[in-house]
């Protein structure tokens, strides 16, 4: 049976060995994934001839877009009933093993229907762990604002080691050291495309893994809630907070802008010049600098608050958009590549902090689950949208962007982050006490 110990005999001071099971935690939560998502875009729409899926363009689209909504719309579901009934490390054991499963049973499907489904059963399943194991780090650290970050940045660490590890081990060969990252580049493995599908069930297996060390291993985190009645109603107090109902309409601004960014960046880089083969390892630079911008969190937060902390992020969307719609040379479309850790930690990072310390002990995950709702759900649903309309005024209804064209695309995404910026500037003001929150915190330790 896992300890139950949060902290040890100094209150401000989270005990060792709980932050590292913290940290193991996170690298596997977003190991999990970093393992077959990077993958996904290339062996769904290679040829069956080549050993891929033979999927359209439009049909991995739908697949990862409607299963994203779903899983995303679900999450505040399952994250309340998690909150209301059950132990989170239990719980989230539960979900992954199942998502275990899934993930080996979709690695032997064919068909675009099978993989449908099973994708939304996947982000159903999946996407309110995301909540849960971020709303059960920051009940089991002494001082979350301070040392959340520094369990996070494990997540981007993990999603980074496996999916270059998987890469490096199984679809290369005669690996040799370069200076761009990844680092380590060999010759693709002859069957490469056919072998990319295999990262679904490592994945699977993975995912089974992690679900028995949450199950054995995690601090215990039994429900707050006294009363065990289901009212998913109570989740929407939190909009009796200014502050929650600013950050949530920023995020859904931002979240549209940010889901653009991954559409059409690789495209981007190489209109400006990048060779193929270079455009991976140039976005791999928002990875490590997101790692920097992490472990510096929790200074900054404590300098500047939340309130500024957030508005430099939300800058960074703007001021990145605005310098991809120069005319540049190549290198600076790729070292502003860089701005991404500033984006994600400034802006996503802290809000997820302020979503844990606004809201009471028996609606963290609950919290957690409705940010991720805009982040992961409605954001990427709108960002289609807005991403094909700002494509056809580009290129005037038709054709592929060109860099004149990419001009006036990032102008617009600019103008978007720079509006939400300014919002979040004016309007947003902390409502946290610092006492109450950290007192809050440990009540919610067990």
């Amino acid at each position: 049976m896992a300890d139950t110990t949060t902290t040890s005999a100094n209150p401000d001071h989270t005990d060792t060995s709980v932050r590292y099971r913290l940290w193991l935690m996170m690298f596997l939560e977003y190991a999990a994934k970093g393992l077959w998502f990077p993958l996904a875009s290339v062996f769904m729409v290679e040829s069956v001839a080549d050993g891929g899926l033979g999927f359209s363009p439009a049909e991995k689209g739908w697949i990862i877009a409607i299963s994203s909504a779903v899983g995303a719309t679900c999450a505040p579901f399952i994250c309340r009933l998690c909150d209301k009934r059950f132990d989170t490390a239990r719980f989230l054991g539960v979900l992954l093993l199942c998502v275990g499963v899934l993930k080996i049973v979709t690695a032997q499907q064919t068909t675009y229907q099978a993989w449908m489904i099973l994708a939304v059963a996947f982000s159903i399943l999946y996407v309110p762990t995301i909540a849960l194991t971020n709303s059960l780090s920051m009940s089991h650290l002494a001082d979350p604002k301070n040392e959340f970050s520094r369990v996070r940045v494990w997540g981007t660490i993990g999603w980074i080691a496996a999916g270059w590890g998987f890469s490096m081990i199984w679809l290369q060969t005669g690996l040799q050291f370069q200076w761009l990252p990844p680092f380590l580049k060999g010759d693709p493995h002859p069957d490469s495309i056919s072998r990319t599908i295999d990262s679904v069930t490592v994945a699977g297996i993975v995912c089974i893994g992690y679900g028995l060390y949450c199950t054995l291993a995690l601090p215990r985190t039994p429900p707050k809630a006294s009363d065990k009645q289901f009212n998913f109603g109570e989740a929407f107090s939190l909009f009796r907070h200014r502050s929650f109902g600013v950050m949530m309409f920023v995020a859904l601004m931002l979240s549209v802008v940010h889901m653009i960014y991954f559409i059409q960046m690789g495209s981007f880089l190489k209109t400006a010049g990048l060779e193929p083969q270079n455009v991976m390892p140039a976005m791999s630079l928002g990875q490590f600098s997101e790692i920097a911008m992490l472990a510096a969190l929790g200074p900054m937060l404590a300098r500047l608050g939340f309130r500024w902390t957030m508005v430099i992020g939300a800058g960074s969307f703007a001021f990145r958009y605005f310098l991809f719609s120069l005319d540049l040379p190549l290198g600076a479309y790729v070292t502003a590549q860089l701005l991404h850790g500033i984006c994600f930690g400034c802006f996503y990072a802290s809000a997820f902090i302020y979503a844990d310390r606004l809201a009471p002990p028996t609606l963290r995950h609950t919290a957690q689950a409705m940010f991720g709702f805009v982040m992961y759900g409605i954001g990427p649903l709108i960002a289609g949208q807005v991403n094909k309309m700002l494509a056809a005024a580009a290129t005037k209804g038709g054709g592929q962007l060109d860099m004149p064209g990419y001009s006036f695309f990032w102008q617009w995404t600019a103008a978007i982050a720079l509006v939400a910026t300014v919002l979040l500037a004016i309007l947003f003001r902390d409502e946290t006490d610092t006492d109450g929150a950290k007192a809050a915190g440990k009540e919610g330790a067990v």
